[in-house]
């Protein structure tokens, strides 16, 4: 079952209150052919920023002179999960005492001496917050009480103290939250500066909720991080444009969501968005994941928690190839982001596995464990779409090249995309992003068997610094819209030079099964603009000329120049 699902409890209503009310359960029916776009995920809905977000990193770096981002990220993103699920607490509480003395409501105490004793009673019953999907904080774990101690030496033990809290009366959370703010390295005054700036931050209410703002937060950190960690930021996020593009061309609408190497769960976080932007319910969907480093699946199961989200990851962390945590599961949509050309992967104790239907990968590579992987947990009409490293779509060798001619015989390549560099914080590795679906001629869409679609996407993007760049949302709608048009029945599809090209089984075949989107859509169109050639080859042979001549000036006045200074050449 799920991680975070909230089950309300059901006892006999006291005098003057209502029966405890389930959930809401959103209604709406999807509608995949209405067209939104995805909401940004640095700001708000449009994008914009939140405004407080770089002082809040600000503050949250002062803690780096002693710690390294590995351990310091997880002091910020567990400060913002208390002061989240406290603030919906409170909110919760300040409706209940509204309640209380409303006529309108179900709740009212008309006897004002006995609202005192029915209140209290009320403020104090879990089932009222687990209702309405809100986590009960004990007194010692509220936001108030821990600003109060703030400046206190001993508010690491505290937080700690309050981390065990919540997770004693709210199993859900056991083994999840981080408790280290009581170790020896961390500055105590400067843990009390951040707790000052995340208290002026609304993070848990419900025009904050409405708003994601603690989604958008924890994304802007979750970067933030993965940026300051350099090579190791990889293992735990995945660029938000790289996932809203897998996102936006599979389109997760229902079924059973799967990602073998979850990280802190943006595939999931990103699925849903996908859901709640065309108007649809997230109970049609079923998430399902795994990740076998410790810390980062602690950190997914936070990053899920604060956005209702529910997912089984597992009861614990754990490697997909030698522990498979969902054996018997069929996934709808697979999306993935597994690390790049991973050598140590314990092929040489695997090498009889089931999953290698294709052929078994080679033990100093496991680009082609993960296809494969994928590939066995595909439901009959499932699809998915992955990352990964350049290589994987042309090296031949250690037997890669065969397994990738079996599985692009097996009809199951639904598209390829290349991708630009410098996207990933952790690697400047080039990427590209493969699609396969397990059945092409189920009628879901337009019948592809033998075809296979080629985009190069290498060109799109903008450089956000001097070391990486970002995919904005026309690009995303750019690729995922060719993609549709080629896959849909009815969509208007043409090859465009230079940038997308639908390519035959026996192309693909004459390309010794190299998948490179480069080799098949060919050179990009160069507009005529109207100048004979003629013409503009003496006006061509002229300006060099008269470049070249100008070059030679310049190497005489340097020469000269040298010569006075008695450095005659």
């Amino acid at each position: 079952m799920a991680d975070f699902e909230l089950k309300p409890g059901t006892p006999p209503p006291r005098r003057g209150r209502p029966p405890k009310k389930a959930a809401s359960v959103d209604t709406l029916v999807v509608k995949p052919t209405k067209k939104h776009k995805t909401p940004g995920t640095s700001g708000s809905a449009n994008g914009t920023a939140l405004g407080f977000e770089a002082k809040l990193w600000e503050t949250a770096d002062l803690l780096r002179s002693n710690m390294d981002p590995a351990e310091y990220k997880h002091v910020v993103l567990g400060l913002l999960f208390l002061k989240y699920i406290s603030d919906a607490f409170e909110e919760r509480r300040e409706r209940l005492q509204a309640l209380v003395v409303d006529p309108e409501s179900e709740y009212y105490v008309s006897d004002p001496a006995d609202r005192p004793a029915e209140l209290d009673v009320l403020l104090e019953d879990r089932d009222e917050y687990a209702s309405e999907n809100v986590f009960w904080v004990p007194k010692e774990a509220r936001w108030g009480h821990l600003q109060a101690q703030a400046k206190q030496p001993t508010i690491g033990r505290t937080l700690d103290d309050a981390m065990d809290l919540i997770e004693q009366e709210n199993p859900k959370l056991k083994g999840v939250l981080p408790k280290i703010y009581a170790m020896p390295g961390l500055d105590t005054q400067n843990l009390g500066k951040l707790i000052d700036v995340v208290s002026g931050i609304g993070l848990g209410t419900a025009e904050h909720r409405s708003k994601d703002t603690l989604g958008r937060v924890y994304e802007y950190f979750l970067a933030r991080f993965a940026s300051a960690e350099g090579k190791g930021g990889g293992e735990f996020y995945t660029p938000v444009s790289i996932v809203k593009i897998l996102v936006e061309m599979l389109e997760p609408y229902q079924g059973r969501v799967y990602d073998p190497c979850c990280g802190s769960g943006g595939m999931f976080v990103q699925s849903l968005r996908f859901i709640d932007a065309h108007d649809g319910r997230r109970t049609q969907i079923s998430v399902f994941g795994q990740e076998s480093n410790h810390t980062t699946w602690r950190m997914a199961r936070m990053n899920l928690a604060i956005r209702g989200i529910e997912a089984n990851l597992g009861q614990k962390h754990a490697d997909s190839f030698r522990e498979d945590l969902h054996p018997d599961l069929r996934a709808d949509f697979i999306l993935a982001n597994p690390p790049f050309n991973v050598s140590e992967w314990h092929g040489e104790l695997l090498r009889d596995d089931v999953r290698w239907t294709y052929g078994a990968p080679p033990v100093g590579n496991a680009n082609f464990a993960w296809v494969q992987n994928f590939v066995h947990h595909l439901a009959p009409g499932g699809v998915a779409g992955f990352v990964l490293a350049n290589g994987s779509m042309s090296t031949q060798s250690s037997g890669e090249g065969e397994i990738r001619r079996r599985i692009v015989e097996a009809d199951l390549v639904d598209c390829m995309v290349a991708l630009p560099g410098q996207l990933f914080y952790a690697t400047q590795i080039p990427v590209c992003l493969w699609f396969l679906a397990k059945d092409r001629h189920n009628g879901r869409f337009r019948d592809r068997g033998g075809e296979t679609l080629f985009i190069d996407a290498r060109k799109l993007g903008r450089m956000e610094s001097r070391v990486h760049k970002v995919l904005d949302d026309e690009d995303i709608e750019r690729i995922a819209g060719t993609y549709h048009s080629w896959r849909n029945p009815g969509g208007e599809y043409e090859d465009v030079p230079g940038f997308c090209k639908a390519a035959t089984l026996e192309e693909i075949t004459g390309h010794d099964f190299v998948l490179t989107p480069g080799r098949y859509v060919g050179a990009e169109a160069v507009e005529d603009d109207g100048e004979p050639f003629e013409e503009k080859m003496g006006r061509l042979v002229a300006e060099l000329r008269e470049q070249m001549a100008e070059g030679e000036r310049l190497d005489a006045a340097i020469l000269a120049s040298l010569e006075g200074l008695g450095y005659g050449v």
